[in-house]
């Protein structure tokens, strides 16, 4: 076996922590992540800090970063209406999802330059998109507010408790959803994505 190389954080660079982590925890599930603001204008943004947190209750956690010690709308606009719809990412709208990662002022709707669809929901005020196969409308449980080192604010954790799920008919059978009809995609580093390969079971010991 190759030699291990050995680092402690104060060694290294903010830009090598986060490439560290982000090159090796792959792949990350995506999160396209649509809230709502006091005015009514809705931001749509995908996150690969994302995962499950339980199933009883049913729960997701999504981390979003901060810039410059600022919460990003996403952040903001949950912790204030406690609202939030996490669609999954896949195959058919990544494309969208990565335009609605465009920086847009807090006055106006990724919905206009990314493609998505409005469609209403059905447990929360927060609307959701028409594109995703798969949407889970949630209320705010709790929240985390991430310190850095230096003890600036570097990241709003999110804890949504689902209220509502939306699951495409095509995808679905039997009570349980298709991976490869779904066609979920994942993130890696840098700007490259991957699709679900080669799949293989495993039995856990008795």
């Amino acid at each position: 076996m190759d030699r291990m190389l050995d680092f402690s954080p104060g060694e290294l660079t903010a830009k090598e922590k986060k490439k560290f982590l982000i090159g090796s925890v792959i792949p990350r599930p995506i999160a396209l992540v649509s809230t709502m603001s006091g005015d009514g204008i809705v931001n749509v943004a995908p996150f690969s800090y994302f995962n499950i947190v339980t199933y009883d209750p049913p729960m997701l956690s999504v981390a979003v970063q901060r810039s410059g010690g600022k919460s990003k709308d996403t952040a903001r606009n949950a912790l204030e209406s406690r609202e939030v719809v996490v669609q999954i990412v896949d195959s058919d709208n990544v494309a969208m999802a990565n335009l609605a990662s465009a920086p847009l002022g807090p006055d106006e709707s990724e919905l206009t330059i990314s493609g998505f669809t409005r469609t209403e929901s059905e447990a929360v005020r927060v609307p959701g998109v028409s594109e995703a196969k798969v949407r889970f409308e949630t209320e705010l449980y709790d929240s985390i507010l991430i310190l850095g080192d230096d003890g600036v604010p570097t990241t709003d954790i999110l804890l949504l408790k689902v209220k509502h799920y939306h699951i495409d008919e095509a995808i679905y059978k039997d009570g349980y959803i298709d991976p490869l009809k779904l066609g979920a995609v994942s993130r890696l580093a840098g700007n490259d994505y991957a699709e679900i390969g080669r799949m293989f079971t495993v039995d856990r010991p008795e």
